[in-house]
């Protein structure tokens, strides 16, 4: 009967880039034991469950799994494990370079490994966040079906529609309620000229695809986001006990090289922090068990010194990753895009602010860790749009040192003086002189569900309909918005969001708040999106601040 094609969301943008497509195409292969294998599909920064008998008349049960941050190129299943091969540790960065970064070099050599789970692993790893395009700024003519975007598998799901023409037009949402093609109605709306508004569904809102259907020629865009519930809560797992806070005392930290010249080792500058004040010590060695001794390299801390060293930045007016405005995190990137992120943790950014804490490394080919204000994130490469497309991991207490990719695990630096023998996440030498923490990658999501406060204007005088430096949404729970400022009459403040950070903004709610008073929203969990951005229709004194708990 010819090709039919079907459009699922992604998870991460990190597979944008040049090499992304290189490392890991999408893959279905059956896992699982004999007497009850299926079918487990990899595609950007996500596992999928994809049913057995998928087929033309029968497209029923492609269900999202968990988000992941290893970079597979491959997976079997052997020995009641699923085995993925990774691409961990590059030579070179290819085209991830950027200012944040300073001029921290690769590995010395590129090093992986496979990667061993139990097959219950792919249900409880990252919350299955997802987005995606049905259209972007498309002229449709009257008539028009699109082809089918996955509608089952979240709990919290929301389209984003805008009409960009001159007239209004004549839309329908249809679902395909079980896979076979007998498409019913579900909605029937009009979208004015110039409009853009969003499109919450219920929970139990049936459908495995869904389609929109054009009665009226229009130039539209449309967008979906997805959630899950979120399950975490705010508190680290056992495992990372491991790891000093801003207040601990002797930190046993340090900066973190995997060694090139086939010497296979993990090297560690050593030094001591008490405060703000650090104290250099020897360099240290470990081999592939993460046995540690002292280096007789008597280079090799002169090199890490020059080419590893964690960047001190400075207010020079292009990148300023770690300062703060109106309580939140400025970011200028390298395209002179000012971003703001929730801080999470305000206790570690004067450690972070004096480039006493890394705050961005390469972990795997093209993806950087982004560690700052107490939340890691995921920051896709500058070939993959960058901070425009960051996502939040995981929040956290932690005044980490420094961390890196080695022999496919993540390593980190900043422990605390107690050292635990029996902890399988915690190496050090004999003397308990040099600690690191070890585990992988994907052990972070297990740092506890993210969380943070800021805003773009805190008592900030602001211009009428100007809008905001775009605040970042997506990721988050248990959202609540605040808006006040010190004018005499009221002002009303315009809320858009942005559902995947391409810059296509869509009008949310306007707020109108009368003077002297605050007005509160907490945003339903059917409403998603990747950035915020707000606007006032007076110039005004106004204060907008979110609180992600």
């Amino acid at each position: 009967r010819g090709w039919r094609f079907f459009r699922l969301p992604k998870a991460s943008n990190s597979y944008d880039g040049a090499h992304g497509w290189n490392t890991e195409w999408p893959r279905i292969r059956t896992i699982g034991l004999e007497k009850d294998p299926i079918f487990l599909m990899t595609m950007h920064g996500m596992f999928w469950a994809f049913p057995r008998r998928f087929s033309s008349g029968n497209t029923a049960g492609i269900r999202p799994l968990s988000n992941y941050l290893k970079v597979i190129g491959d997976f079997c299943f052997w020995n009641d494990r699923v085995v993925l091969g990774c691409d961990d540790s590059a030579q070179k960065e290819f085209l991830n370079k950027r200012s944040c970064k300073g001029k921290i070099t690769g590995a010395g050599q590129s090093n992986s490994n496979l990667w061993f789970i139990k097959p219950d692993t792919l249900k409880e790893l990252g919350p299955a966040y997802a987005a995606g395009y049905l259209y972007k700024n498309e002229e449709l003519p009257a008539g028009t079906i699109s082809e089918p975007f996955l509608f089952a598998g979240w709990q919290n799901r929301n389209a984003w529609v805008a009409n960009h023409g001159g007239k209004t037009a004549k839309l329908n949402f249809e679902i395909d309620p079980d896979g076979k093609g007998n498409w019913q109605e579900l909605a029937t709306f009009e979208a004015k000229a110039g409009q853009s508004f969003c499109v919450p569904f219920e929970a139990d809102t049936p459908g495995e695809w869904i389609r929109l259907r054009c009665q009226t020629p229009g130039k539209l865009s449309v967008a979906f986001n997805y959630a899950p519930a979120e399950t975490r809560n705010a508190e680290p797992d056992p495992m990372f006990d491991g790891l000093a806070t801003a207040s601990d005392a002797g930190v046993n930290g340090g900066i973190l090289y995997a060694r090139g010249g086939n010497k296979r080792t993990l090297a560690l500058s050593a030094s001591r922090r008490d405060g703000e004040k650090v104290t250099p010590e020897a360099v240290y060695e470990f081999n592939a068990r993460l046995e540690g001794k002292k280096s007789t390299d008597l280079k090799l801390k002169d090199f890490i010194a020059r080419q590893m060293a964690i960047p001190q930045f400075k207010d020079d007016g292009k990148v300023i990753p770690v300062k703060t405005a109106n309580s939140a995190i400025l970011i200028n990137d390298d395209k002179q895009r000012r971003w703001l992120l929730p801080v999470s943790n305000p206790d570690i950014l004067p450690l972070q602010e004096k480039g006493l804490l890394r705050i961005c490394r390469e972990v795997a080919t093209e993806r950087d860790l982004f560690n700052c204000g107490g939340t890691f994130f995921e920051l896709p490469a500058e070939n993959a749009d960058g901070f425009a497309k960051i996502r939040p991991i995981a929040s956290h207490p932690f005044a980490i040192n420094d961390y890196a990719s080695y022999r496919g695990l993540l390593v980190m630096s900043g422990l605390k003086n107690e050292y635990k023998v029996d902890d399988q996440h915690l190496f050090g030498t004999p003397d308990r002189t040099a600690r690191i923490w070890a585990g992988v990658i994907d052990d972070l999501w297990k740092l506890g569900k993210p969380t943070g406060k800021g805003g773009p204007w805190l008592n900030t005088q602001v211009k009428a309909d100007t809008p905001s430096d775009p605040y970042l949404f997506g990721g988050y729970d248990q959202r609540e918005l605040s808006l006040s400022h010190k004018e005499k009459t009221p002002v009303v403040f315009k809320v858009e969001i942005d559902p995947s950070g391409d810059g296509t903004w869509f009008s949310y709610q306007d707020f109108e708040v009368p003077p002297g008073e605050t007005v509160t929203h907490v945003f339903p969990a059917n409403v998603q999106g990747r950035w915020i951005r707000f606007s006032a229709n007076k110039p005004a004194a106004a204060t907008v601040q979110l609180d992600y708990r």
